[in-house]
């Protein structure tokens, strides 16, 4: 019998969520290297994956020599799951997590993500595959339930922890509420007192009182931020220090802040190549001006420029309000 290798303590309780065209590669390992518990990939289509079809590329380069990382797959058929979680474990994958929380039309319409707390039965047919598939620590992230009268992520989370689930990450909304409203932290509390795995909370939570807030009324073992880290890859290391007690370290300022844009801004030129990265990094240099508030017309020059070389020698005038504080 294959011994299943127990879920790695993290070095704290603070993660980051995967974002669908955000927490790629190059972003994680930002933001890894400011510290954090552990970190997700991006959502990845487990038969597409394994089928290599076209458009999967930047995706199925999912970084699984970085460490504290979790794989995170998705998908309706069990085939498919157990197939792309032999592949991930394969290539060295830490961590396995399962979608059954992307609210996504796209992938609700195939019956994945979030549609499957419609279908318990057929959920842990699922996790059934993939724990059984693999002896790396496999867990799984989903919602309170699809919609208000359908609230049952605690009968989920149970079944789920019988069946091999190491961990659970709650979104505090359901399906239906999209990101609509406030995350219901209480509701996650319901799911821990129903399993002894930890349960993390998750939604709304964008910094050190957002997260002291979301953990008392959880009851969770740790939180995870999403939105939150966008443009500010730093405030997992800020949440872990006011959790621990401890004074926040500063933010980079000045030439640092300039010198970290413009080395994510190259890692992801060098990640995609430079036609498409240039594309995928305009979304992270808009959230990354929003820190400094620049003249409207530079911001337009930054987020519209073509030329690499050009970007890079606006950016701290671009950035000039951050550098001042």
């Amino acid at each position: 019998m294959t011994t299943i290798q127990t879920l790695p303590t993290p070095n704290n309780a603070v993660a980051l969520a995967p974002l669908a065209g955000i927490t790629d590669l190059p972003f994680r390992r930002l933001v890894a290297s400011f510290g954090a518990g552990w970190v997700v990939s991006e959502m990845v289509a487990s038969q597409e994956m394994v089928q290599a079809k076209p458009g999967v590329r930047e995706k199925a380069e999912l970084g699984f020599e970085e460490t504290n990382t979790a794989v995170q797959l998705a998908g309706r058929d069990a085939y498919w799951m157990a197939e792309a979680a032999r592949t991930v474990a394969a290539n060295g994958a830490a961590m396995i997590d399962i979608n059954m929380g992307c609210p996504a039309k796209k992938v609700t319409n195939g019956y994945s993500g979030s549609a499957l707390l419609r279908d318990l039965d057929h959920a842990l047919t699922l996790i059934d595959a993939v724990v059984a598939a693999v002896d790396i620590p496999v867990t799984l992230k989903t919602r309170l339930g699809w919609d208000d009268a359908l609230m049952n992520a605690p009968q989920l989370a149970q079944r789920a922890e019988s069946a091999g689930i190491q961990r659970i990450v709650i979104h505090g909304r359901t399906r239906c509420q999209f990101y609509k409203g406030n995350a219901d932290w209480d509701a996650i509390k319901t799911v821990k007192d129903a399993v002894n795995i930890p349960v993390i909370a998750n939604g709304d939570i964008v910094d050190t009182d957002t997260a002291k807030r979301a953990l008392a009324a959880s009851n969770g073992d740790g939180v995870m931020i999403g939105r939150g880290a966008q443009g500010r890859p730093w405030v997992l290391r800020d949440v872990t220090a006011g959790l621990a007690g401890h004074t926040a370290p500063r933010p980079p300022q000045g030439h640092d802040f300039v010198e970290m844009v413009s080395r994510h801004y190259e890692d992801m030129l060098t990640f995609y190549g430079s036609e498409l990265g240039g594309k995928v990094a305009r979304k992270h240099l808009g959230w990354y001006m929003d820190q400094a508030e620049p003249d409207v017309q530079l911001r337009k020059a930054v987020l519209t420029e073509k030329d690499a070389k050009t970007v890079l020698r606006l950016l701290p005038d671009a950035l000039a309000m951050r550098c001042a504080a």
